[in-house]
């Protein structure tokens, strides 16, 4: 008797299963029923999204959060370019994913078919590998490599096409087993130039970031930066690399980087940078460290070759994990005739950082500094907080001190729109820990239908809505560059709390800053999450609910 039959969809959603997948993201395609059917026999969720791009956006912010590849299924054509901004975001954040594409029938190639992209082309440069199978038989051969490229190195998004009669034809081959990915370790001659390099600096560094960290990774790295007095500075968007409020955590060198993190980075006899790509952002489009040779000495160490001397060529390159690297640096024990020095360089810095926690009041119907004052105090330990992009995102990176188990998702590739994906992302993942999205105004309207996925899905985000009825960040560079020339920057905007209600959301608008607790208590208190609409304008535009008419109804 042959061994049992089923269709390519089947194998292929029986190999995510060994996998070890329980979630997808998706938005429903005729390109692939197969896997659809096959999924409703199988338990894995599908979390049905509204549009593409946030099934992207949810896919990459679950590899960010969690360290599992991100799931993501979307039709041909239209469907497959709508996600691309997710693939787009993942290669950026170091965030594995695999997304899935239905594509045309095999026989149709090259004919300019309905809905046909060359998906090779397309992702090519976006992503870490963009394949097709056009064979059911090696659904698991491709299956499991691409689980593993996704996790391997720097960790990123792998694209996959899936031709619909591919997904139906009939196989019997079995499917793909769990599979452990390796980390690149430490040899011991690298741990002994490390201790000597750093043993000889009176003014060093830590640069941390990047994908593939573990709890016991980020554990060992900031033990051994509180032992030697080794300032640490988050990359960009990685702020929750570790506890904020260790004594050696100074800030985060990014977007708005501050005054004393860009003058530390200049003044540095040492960096040691650790799982860091020295991307635009934390070099100030690559203008604090000279090109291809800084004066400082660098020691680059990250999970991928091809990262290291891409652009600065470091004195010390070792090929590491972030993991391996910080276990191997609590092997270390540096010379201590610069502990002092060390220490009082350390201390300037870390104070530098505390006073860059208290932004002044500011002259708005809200106060977002107070505001981040209250949050501060009153989130969870646990909570996860998402943000899009705009210049709203300042609040939740610059302001927040983000204490150990508190996480931040936030897209290193300035995505307007992904701060509500990501969001319902981190709810369905832990949905016992809170959960809390900022967005602007022009931010949440690029994928505002997304409420109803949070709905759908049982996902309860409590999103902080800084309505200030403008593109803000451009309208700032607006004003810098073209001055009393204001143009295609204001928006006229819906009434978001009455949207929030329409999809059975909770919704309420805050007019002033007293009222921001009690409003944000009620929000968590709701069976279903919903916006707290903030006005940080100087009028508003259209009448809102407010917490007095909620309370009158």
């Amino acid at each position: 008797m042959g061994a049992e039959k089923r269709t390519g969809g089947q194998l292929l959603v029986s190999c995510l299963k060994n996998l070890g997948v329980e979630t997808s993201f998706g938005v429903p395609g005729e390109s692939y029923l197969a896997v659809l059917d096959a999924l409703y026999d199988v338990d894995i969720q599908f979390v049905l999204c509204r549009q593409e791009g946030a099934a992207g956006f949810a896919s990459a912010a679950w590899g960010k959060l969690t360290g599992q590849p991100g799931v993501c299924f979307v039709t041909r054509g239209p469907g497959a370019t709508n996600a691309s901004i997710g693939v787009h975001t993942a290669m950026q954040d170091s965030s594995p994913m695999l997304l899935f594409v239905g594509q045309i029938g095999v026989g149709h190639k090259e004919r300019e078919a309905f809905q046909e992209v060359d998906y090779r082309a397309f992702f090519g440069s976006m992503a870490k590998w963009a394949t097709e199978i056009d064979d059911a038989d090696r659904i698991p051969e491709i299956v499991g490599r691409a689980w593993r490229v996704a996790l391997s190195g720097r960790p990123g998004p792998v694209v996959i096409a899936l031709p619909e009669d591919m997904l139906t034809t009939l196989t019997s081959v079995q499917p793909c087993k769990k599979i452990a990915v390796a980390e690149a370790g430490v040899d011991t001659k690298s741990q002994t130039d490390v201790a000597t390099i750093l043993s000889a600096a009176e003014r060093p560094l830590v640069l941390a970031g990047g994908g593939g960290w573990t709890k016991q990774g980020k554990a060992d790295v900031k033990a051994f930066c509180e032992r030697e007095n080794l300032p640490f500075v988050a990359l960009f968007r990685y702020h929750d690399i570790i506890d904020n409020h260790s004594r050696c955590y100074v800030g985060d060198a990014g977007v708005g980087m501050a005054p004393h993190i860009t003058k530390a980075i200049e003044d540095a006899d040492v960096i040691l940078a650790v799982n860091a790509r020295f991307g635009e952002a934390t070099t100030q489009a690559w203008t604090l460290l000279d090109v291809p040779y800084p004066k400082q000495r660098i020691i680059q160490t990250h999970a991928s070759d091809a990262e290291i001397g891409k652009i600065y060529q470091p004195e010390l390159a070792i090929h590491a994990g972030p993991n391996r690297f910080s276990a191997a640096l609590l092997e270390m024990t540096l010379d201590g005739s610069n502990l002092a020095q060390r220490a009082d360089w350390l201390a300037g810095l870390k104070t530098a950082y505390q006073a860059s926690l208290r932004p002044p009041a500011q002259n708005s119907p809200v106060d977002m500094a107070a505001v981040m004052a209250w949050l501060q105090d009153n989130l969870p330990d646990d909570v996860i907080i998402t943000n899009g992009a705009g210049n709203f995102a300042l609040w939740p990176n610059k302001v927040f001190c983000y204490g150990q188990g508190q996480s931040l998702l936030a897209p290193q590739s300035g995505a307007m729109g992904y701060g509500l994906p990501a969001a319902i992302a981190a709810s369905i993942a832990y949905p016992d820990r809170q959960v809390v999205c900022f967005a602007g105004d022009g931010d949440i309207q690029m994928g505002l239908a997304e409420l109803g996925t949070a709905v759908q899905s049982g996902a309860r985000p409590v999103i902080v809505l800084l309505n200030n009825g403008s593109y803000g960040t451009i309208r700032m560079h607006q004003e810098r560059d073209y001055p009393d020339r204001i143009s295609g920057t204001t928006l006229v905007n819906p009434d978001f709390t009455a949207v929030a209600q329409a999809y059975g959301m909770f919704g309420i608008r805050v007019d002033r800053t007293e009222e921001f607790a009690e409003a944000f208590s009620a929000a968590v208190a709701s069976a279903t999450g919903g916006i707290i609409e903030l006005d940080i304008s100087v009028e508003a535009i259209t009448p809102r609910t407010t917490l007095s008419a909620l309370k009158a109804k």
